[in-house]
């Protein structure tokens, strides 16, 4: 107990209400070896604490968060408003009621603007209140994150160690609570943007070449998104396709992804400075996923059927739980949960036929509760895609009681039990889509490199690498001290905008012919702003790796087309070719007088 000395309970992470286990013996006991007790230790043991690291900082205290959670955390989140001509009767420099900022979960304004949920941060701000003030005051809770994951399984073991664990016991401590299905307030990203059309464009390509569906996982980083309240986008500036086989009705994908890390760690190489932090942008990671849903009309194989509306579904069963898993695996870092994670902001975009027949894009996330009654396995999909199936209690699984909200034939709202089935529109949380006005995209590659796994309708090779190389003329260019002059000034630019291109960075850290220090460099090279610049590309010309590709390039490059049309002809003073004599003789010429000009 000496250890403990000077910590106080709420640093030790003891709240009120835990149940403590003292366990002693007597100096008998312990007889001759008892250990003397350091009254000069520098903090509790591991045993003693429950949970703390060695310098008991508490989770939430040493997680990083993402830039664009940083960049909200430091701003005030109020929605500024002008002075209102007709009710402030203060001048310029005044406020009134009228004109205030308003927080940014006040819901008059979102229910103006057609704002369905409140974005994350701004729900942590209506949070806040309810969880203390400020950091700083003397208020015990002022500095707990106000956030808690879900969770509807069992826990092991009891916090009250009465009854040996679950499944041989169980009692009200350690069981979840009956759960009360409801639409969920929040999101955790407001708005997918793509980054140009040619994104989706090119992965709706594989369905028009193959005719059977499609999935990718997108690429891209988060940003804020001022048209909502401290709210957040997920900008999509690439899909990359793992292995898959794909169906006229469906497809199977292998997972887990074996290709994520590696992908991970390419994204993280591309451009990325203080200032694009300080702006709230994040690295280039893996956003989330898509896939196609598209069929032919029958009548009109031009046109597409209209699968889903408010008539039938948004998201399957099936697909929601899907979206769950993928949520569950990527969660993210934040302060604002005493576990250091909350939620997710991967999200699950569908490509999928419009009432007119034409294609539209839909994007969803499923909600915490979703999550956590998949992780605790109390749900699975239903042959009515609408429905999710709540499954039976067995012997070692738990399933509290499920109710949801619905209105009866009366229009009264009413509670009902979710057993066996209930809507799968209760789990899912939807997201606004869109392009920007202005593109400005972070590949901007004119000579877009065939996507991976495609067999049969786009292929990637290591020739087909090698005579690109070959047609740009990348062994003859050289940094620009050694040729300043604009036709080597256009080499450079060309074979910078070929660079930019995310599946052939995929491709070049997948082949190795390039070490990963190049591949690092060519990464932020090809994602950097000033593309443009004519020493831009100096730095990686001179690298031992691309002159060493080069060299490859000119011994596997083909013969010159000059050499495979056989001996030169004779050229006349005007520089045209002479006529072969036996040619002239044919049209009866004189060779003389052909020869001799005049």
């Amino acid at each position: 107990m000496s250890k403990l000395v000077g910590y106080t309970l709420e640093s030790m992470n003891i709240k009120h209400g835990d149940m403590l286990h003292l366990t002693y013996k007597t100096y008998e006991e312990q007889g001759a070896s008892a250990p003397t007790l350091d009254t000069k230790s520098d903090g509790p043991s591991a045993n003693a604490t429950t949970g703390d690291n060695s310098d008991s900082k508490r989770l939430w205290e040493v997680v990083k968060e993402d830039p664009v959670d940083v960049y909200w955390r430091s701003k005030d989140g109020k929605i500024s408003r002008q002075r209102d001509t007709r009710f402030c009767k203060h001048g310029e420099k005044g406020m009134c009621d009228y004109c205030m900022p308003l927080e940014p979960y006040d819901a008059g304004y979102h229910k103006e603007h057609a704002i369905k949920h409140l974005s994350f941060h701004a729900h942590l701000r209506k949070l806040q209140p309810a969880q203390g003030t400020t950091v700083g005051t003397s208020s015990s809770t002022a500095n707990l994150p106000p956030l808690q994951p879900e969770s509807y399984q069992v826990k092991v073991p009891c916090p009250t160690a009465s009854h040996p664990p679950f499944p041989k016991g169980i009692c009200t401590s350690c069981q979840p609570a009956a759960i009360t299905l409801q639409p969920q307030t929040f999101r955790m990203v407001d708005h997918v943007e793509f980054a140009s059309k040619q994104v989706v464009d090119r992965f709706i390509d594989g369905w028009r070449k193959a005719g059977v569906q499609r999935y990718g996982f997108l690429i891209g980083r988060y940003e804020p998104y001022p048209e909502v309240p401290m709210g957040i986008k997920a900008v999509v500036e690439a899909i990359h396709e793992p292995m898959q086989q794909g169906e006229v009705d469906g497809l199977t994908v292998a997972l887990p992804w074996e290709d994520e890390k590696r992908i991970s760690e390419l994204g993280s190489w591309c451009y990325q400075d203080a200032e694009t932090q300080k702006a709230g942008k994040g690295n280039v990671q893996v956003l989330g996923q898509i896939f196609t849903d598209l069929t032919p009309r029958p009548d009109d194989r031009s046109k597409l059927v209209y699968k889903r509306h408010p008539q039938s579904y948004f998201m399957s069963g099936l697909e929601a739980q899907f979206a769950a898993k993928m949520q569950a695996e990527h969660p993210i870092h934040t302060k604002s949960s005493r576990t250091g994670q909350y939620g997710s902001r991967f999200v699950t975009v569908i490509v999928t036929g419009t009432e007119e027949g034409s294609v539209d894009v839909k994007a969803f996330q499923v909600s915490e509760q979703a999550v956590a009654m998949v992780q605790a396995d109390m749900i699975i999909p239903s042959r009515d895609p609408q429905t999710v199936i709540v499954r039976k209690e067995t012997e070692g699984r738990y399933i509290p009681e499920v109710f949801y909200r619905s209105k009866n034939q009366y229009g009264i709202e009413v509670k009902e039990s979710a057993k066996p089935t209930f809507p799968v529109d209760f789990l899912l949380v939807n997201i606004t889509h869109g392009f920007p006005l202005r593109p400005s995209p972070l590949f901007r590659s004119s000579d877009p490199f065939p996507i991976e796994n495609r067999p049969g309708i786009e292929n990637q090779s290591s020739e087909m690498l090698l005579n690109r190389l070959s047609q740009l003329g990348a062994p003859s260019i050289v940094p620009s001290p050694l040729d300043s002059s604009f036709s080597s000034r256009q080499s450079r630019e060309k074979l910078g905008g070929w660079l930019s291109d995310w599946h052939l960075l995929a491709y070049w850290s997948q082949i190795g012919f390039l070490g990963p220090d190049d591949i690092k460099l060519i990464a932020r090279i090809a994602t950097s702003p000033n593309l443009e610049e004519p020493t831009i590309l100096d730095s990686f010309l001179e690298r031992e790796g691309w002159q060493t590709l080069m060299a490859i390039v000119s011994e596997s490059a083909p013969s010159r087309p000059s050499n495979a049309t056989g001996p030169s002809r004779a050229v006349d003073n005007d520089g045209f070719e002479e006529i072969p004599p036996e040619l002239l003789e044919e049209i009866g010429m004189d060779v003389d007088q052909a020869s001799g000009g005049g």
